[in-house]
């Protein structure tokens, strides 16, 4: 009964204007989420094209990509490439790898036992102990 009331091409038909809206709506967060991003605008040229976007969001949509789109992959990749620096500059600080790796926790463990901070099994038992994880 359903079937007869809706057919397949209505169906069809629906399910091609939802995802049209959703590729529309992913375009236009995009485009706004690259106005912000960029660091070559200053406030006002901003606060023109999100305006611009607003009052006519299709012009302003394909018109902002036909201007700026060949730069957005430029600005997303430098973006990502600033992210992964930031994000491993922090794992090796929190690993603590960024001070030499062994060699530097043995002179570390060296000059320790040298001012008389550690005794010489204290010493041994680091000694084992860092060149165990290696």
């Amino acid at each position: 009964m359903l079937a007869y009331n809706y057919p397949f091409g209505g169906i069809f038909l629906s399910m091609l204007y939802f995802f049209l809206i959703f590729i529309w709506i992913w375009i236009l967060f995009t485009v706004f989420f690259d106005i912000f991003r960029s660091q070559d605008l200053n406030g006002w040229t901003k606060a023109l094209w999100v305006i611009f976007v607003i009052i006519l969001p299709y012009l302003g949509v394909f018109v902002y990509l036909i201007a700026r789109g060949g730069k957005m992959h430029e600005r997303k990749v430098q973006e990502v490439a600033q992210q992964k620096t930031t994000f491993d500059q922090y794992v090796k600080e929190a690993a603590g790898t960024s001070g030499g790796g062994v060699a530097s926790e043995l002179s570390k463990l060296a000059e320790l036992k040298s001012q008389g901070v550690l005794t010489d099994a204290e010493f041994e038992a680091q000694k084992a102990k860092i060149l165990s994880t290696s």
